[in-house]
């Protein structure tokens, strides 16, 4: 898992696999109803998808990059470009029907 931040992001999409990122604060209640989740998510694809957390609070340029305007929202990245996206709190069932759906 890795921490998302505005110097930083453009290297986390260049890599070759799926990448997840999840968006949030730590104000957030539905974020840290959805951050286990993430990390079980990043235990159960290791090795086949990288997943970042990114707080919107330390990295404002990528997301109003990327236009996130409610939280949580997951970005799936594929080859530096979004090719999905979930906002608001989903379930575990949820997120793994889209990996798959990616890879």
């Amino acid at each position: 898992m890795q921490v998302a931040n505005n110097k930083n992001f453009n290297d986390i999409l260049a890599s070759s696999r799926l990448v997840l990122v999840d968006f949030w604060a730590s104000w957030c209640g539905p974020c840290r109803m959805l951050s286990p989740i993430v990390d079980d998510i990043a235990k159960e694809f290791e090795g086949k998808i990288e997943v970042a957390k990114c707080n919107i609070d330390d990295a404002e340029e990528v997301a109003a990059k990327y236009g996130i305007r409610s939280i949580p929202t997951l970005l799936f990245f594929k080859d530096g470009e979004v090719a999905d996206k979930t906002v608001g709190f989903v379930n575990k069932a949820e997120i793994e029907k889209r990996i798959n759906n990616l890879l």
